[in-house]
């Protein structure tokens, strides 16, 4: 019984001695980066070309989701045309076209220096398609204050133009991802002639610009297609994603949150 006391004692006090300690923490996983050293650039676009890369514009899309306010749901659609070139003021432009009106040539991407790598682009807001057509060619182009499209026309004027433009691509330390800072120019709400209707003829000085919009890049690397018939080619795609306030553009609708997210999957091949 004695021996038996001791024993209970011992435990006891063992016990409480350590009731404090903390056990050891596992470590925090240090994040495995893994990059090549592919040089992607677009070159003239010349089909047939296999070493100049296209945009797959098919099989590309630019999304864009917002809160519905008032409602747990999301307000959510993409835009139909798009581009990844560079406009100048003197191609804000309505062009007589079908498909692209500008070659998508205002980008590269280097994955080993993201200092060489930039990207630059554009929607046209007024083709925004949320999938209701009711919708898409009446409450969006007035809350978005923008112009109806024209059956056959591309319009790249500054009413219906907002752009995108990177000024600095740089290592994600924690992901194989790239963080990249952006200009983001759309023009204001408040353009309008008298009686309050949006003035189609703004000027390309009419457009705002907000600065050092922080945005994330994932590159997806290159792989080979093997088509039924024809030739073997490769294929590779950029993700580009972000968040803007649209207040900062004086969009005035009350049915959307202030900060729209943007997801832009642009895939590309050497065909």
């Amino acid at each position: 019984m004695i021996f038996l006391s001791i024993v209970s004692i011992y435990g006891y006090v063992a016990s409480c001695t350590h009731k404090d300690v903390v056990p050891p923490q596992e470590a925090t996983p240090v994040p495995i980066i893994t990059r090549d050293d592919a040089v992607l650039l677009p070159g003239t676009m010349t089909a047939g070309d296999t070493t100049q890369w296209k945009l797959d514009k098919v099989h590309s899309s630019v999304l864009w989701s917002t809160a519905y306010v008032g409602a747990a749901g999301l307000l959510t659609g993409r835009f139909n045309q798009f581009g990844i070139h560079e406009v100048k003021d003197v191609e804000m432009l309505q062009y007589a076209v079908t498909g692209q009106p500008l070659k998508d040539t205002s980008w590269a991407f280097y994955e080993s220096d993201p200092s060489k790598t930039y990207i630059t682009g554009y929607v046209q807001i007024n083709q925004s398609n949320t999938g209701e057509p009711g919708r898409d060619a009446g409450c969006n182009v007035r809350g978005m204050s923008t112009v109806p499209i024209i059956t056959g026309v591309q319009n790249l004027q500054p009413v219906n133009l907002a752009k995108i433009k990177s000024t600095k691509v740089e290592f994600d330390p924690y992901t194989n991802d790239y963080i990249v800072t952006m200009d983001l120019t759309w023009h204001s709400y408040w353009d309008t002639i008298p009686g309050g209707k949006v003035n189609p003829d703004l000027p390309p000085s009419s457009q705002k610009t907000i600065h050092g919009i922080a945005a994330r890049l994932k590159y997806i690397p290159k792989a080979t297609v093997t088509p039924a018939t024809g030739t073997p080619y490769s294929v590779f795609g950029l993700q580009l994603t972000f968040q803007f306030n649209c207040r900062d553009f004086d969009i005035q609708s009350t049915s959307i949150a202030d900060v729209i997210d943007m997801e832009c999957n642009m895939n590309f091949n050497n065909k």
